[in-house]
């Protein structure tokens, strides 16, 4: 059974009439070349239990992160947002204090940076890379990894050498489940996973399977990770909108249900809820009403 109080730590929203998503390209993704908001959202959250959110960034734009953080001001449902600032910059301790300061600041939780975007392998050792994810470490931030297979060494070595910060990974690494394979990206996280600064978001799961999906077929991947991480450093996240190139937000819900249906009610309920609250430092959201 899925717990009664739902945080989803992982969704989008986005505005095309006030900026563009480069990322949106192609027919497979046409369905999302539209604007999400959280109107949008509301109701399909509320129906599926969801009591809290954490909204992420898309783009690597500044611009960006204080419209999100003045959304989470204004809303009873966004309890947290993972930002971006340019982790390259010399003063990227002052720009993450200004994002701090701007109406909706204390709704900052994280960073992230499309990882998966950049060319080098090991663009996460880079020296101004990691001097600025030491500023994320000093601000009491977390760090989402929104990278593929090949990253996750050098992820992983980022992580053994910055242990003072919480790097979450996103979408399980992205697993090539349209192919089938699993080993290769299998000993890979257990790598990332044996680090205690480590956690996963169980999410976008659906996206990387192929024109149709079962369960039964992200199962194998699902029980890697809560094997690897253990329920205490396992989140759900939807994924929102961008789930909807392969299943509503429910059956998100629903399937991830299924795929943690190994671990106990308690525990479940951990990966739905409390998971985020400690991780992400959120406040513990209202109980609904019955």
């Amino acid at each position: 059974m899925t717990p009664h109080r739902i945080i989803d730590a992982h969704h989008h929203l986005w505005d095309l009439a006030v900026r563009p998503q480069p990322w949106i390209t192609g027919a497979a993704l046409a369905p999302l070349a539209r604007s999400f908001s959280l109107a949008d959202l509301t109701p399909e959250a509320s129906a599926a239990g969801v009591v809290g959110t954490v909204v992420v960034q898309t783009v690597c734009v500044a611009g960006e992160t204080p419209e999100l953080l003045a959304l989470a001001h204004r809303s009873d449902l966004i309890a947290g947002v993972v930002g971006w600032t340019d982790l390259t910059a010399p003063d990227v301790a002052e720009r993450i204090a200004e994002l701090r300061a701007s109406p909706g600041g204390d709704r900052l939780v994280g960073i992230r940076h499309q990882i998966q975007d950049e060319p080098e392998p090991a663009w996460l050792l880079r020296p101004d890379v990691h001097r600025g994810l030491l500023a994320v470490a000093e601000a009491g931030l977390t760090f989402d990894l929104v990278i593929t297979p090949h990253q996750l060494p050098a992820a992983t070595l980022a992580a053994s050498r910055l242990t003072s910060l919480t790097f979450v990974l996103d979408h399980c690494g992205k697993p090539p489940i349209a192919t089938g394979a699993h080993d290769l990206w299998a000993t890979r996280l257990r790598r990332l996973a044996a680090l205690p600064n480590t956690v996963c978001k169980l999410s976008g799961l659906v996206t990387e399977t192929a024109h149709s999906w079962r369960a039964e077929d992200l199962v194998p991947y699902a029980d890697t990770v809560l094997d690897a991480f253990g329920p205490r450093r396992v989140l759900f996240g939807s994924d929102w909108p961008v789930c909807t190139l392969k299943a509503d937000y429910g059956d998100i819900v629903h399937l991830t249900e299924r795929l943690t249906g190994s671990v106990s009610p308690a525990d479940q309920e951990t990966i739905f809820l409390h998971n985020a609250i400690r991780i992400y430092g959120l406040r513990p959201p209202r109980k609904r009403s019955v």
